[in-house]
């Protein structure tokens, strides 16, 4: 909305600064972060005040749990890193069809993270929202934002082209729908779960968050310039510079957000924030034309879903080998492998964020080799 104060440049000149994408996102990243800062001791004193936290011991975690006194923290954390991101992208993103489109999804995942976390609390157990009806939500988000994409006629015509690292044009120019809509789904449940597995430790979710924010929001801001996008051979998607607000927007959020996460924790970001986020980033990457860059740039969410997938298929495959299942891992996901090993909490989350910069300057390499 405030972009639109452009239009009074000629009563007061240095207005004219709206017009582009990189002072506004700056503005939007300072807009998040100054709402999280202010909010966010209310939030927390609010959720602690009506018990809005984890009143069970996890059977996979439990020990850990006790270990590391994360029990009764507020958790639906994610609230305040969605009103920070809202309302700042409304602020400061000027209004298309990919801005609309992100956040529709964010805020349609935010909604099923919340239930999931508030029949968690209600039931003071770990069961929430059954797998069935969680599914349908994000497969309804997904085909309602994939339809909306298609028909649009600023952006039908980009949606259906596939993209992949290291190559200078699209390797398909127009995908089938139907195999569209199975990447997409793929893309932002697969990214849900993953940074849903990734937030157990304080500091650790948001910290890797913030990280791949920062490259999209640089990969957005290249595929909605001509220009760059020429030069670097990347598709040119007219609008998705726009996005890059939203990106700042994580950005500073998740900035606030850390400064309550950080170990230890007074708040947590729960099933909110996790699935909203994981699933936001998805389509970003896939509205950039950037879905499979996201696999290398988020590489620390894959590691943790990867070793969550390779503990239950090892104890599968050594039960019906040997009678008893065995684990690969002391305990899955890996954060949790390194903390039986001895490592101290802050250690994991600290070299996990080296981690998370390494691939996301690995993914940025994967612009200029062509």
């Amino acid at each position: 909305m405030l972009r639109y104060l452009v239009h009074y440049q000629a009563f007061f000149g240095p207005l004219r600064v709206l017009e582009h994408v990189t002072p506004r996102t700056l503005l939007a990243a300072g807009t998040a972060a100054l709402i999280g800062f202010i909010i966010g001791p209310w939030l927390i004193a609010r959720l602690r005040r009506l018990k809005f936290g984890q009143h069970y011991d996890d059977d996979r975690t439990g020990d850990l749990a006790q270990r590391f006194d994360k029990k009764n923290t507020p958790t639906m954390g994610g609230l305040l890193i969605f009103g920070c991101v809202f309302l700042s992208s409304l602020l400061w993103a000027a209004p298309n069809v990919w801005v609309l489109v992100a956040l529709f999804v964010y805020a349609a995942l935010t909604a099923v993270g919340f239930r999931d976390d508030y029949l968690k609390v209600v039931r003071r157990s770990r069961n929430g929202i059954s797998s069935r009806e969680k599914i349908f939500w994000q497969s309804l988000t997904t085909v309602v934002a994939l339809a909306v994409l298609l028909w649009h006629p600023a952006s039908a015509p980009k949606i259906r082209e596939l993209w992949v690292p290291f190559v200078k044009h699209p390797v398909i120019a127009s995908l089938p729908i139907g195999a569209l809509l199975v990447f997409w789904y793929l893309w932002l449940v697969g990214f849900s779960n993953a940074i849903n597995l990734t937030d157990g430790l304080d500091g650790l979710a948001i910290g890797c968050t913030i990280t791949v924010a920062m490259v999209y929001g640089i990969m957005a801001y290249i595929a909605g310039n001509s220009k760059l996008a020429d030069y670097l051979l990347i598709g040119h998607v007219p609008g998705t510079d726009e996005l890059t607000v939203i990106c700042g927007s994580v950005v500073g959020a998740g900035l606030a957000f850390l400064w309550y996460n950080s170990y230890p924790a007074e708040v947590f970001m729960g099933d909110t924030g996790s699935l909203a986020m994981g699933g936001l980033l998805g389509v970003i990457a896939f509205m950039v034309q950037q879905p499979f860059t996201l696999i290398i740039v988020g590489g620390v969410f894959v590691w943790e879903a990867v070793s969550v997938i390779i503990q239950v298929g090892y104890f599968k495959a050594t039960r019906r080998c040997y009678g008893e299942g065995r684990r690969f891992f002391l305990m899955a996901p890996i954060h949790h492998h390194y903390q039986k090993k001895g490592w101290p909490e802050t250690k994991v989350v600290l070299r996990f964020w080296v981690l998370s910069v390494i691939f996301a300057l690995v993914g940025l390499g994967t612009l200029k080799l062509r």
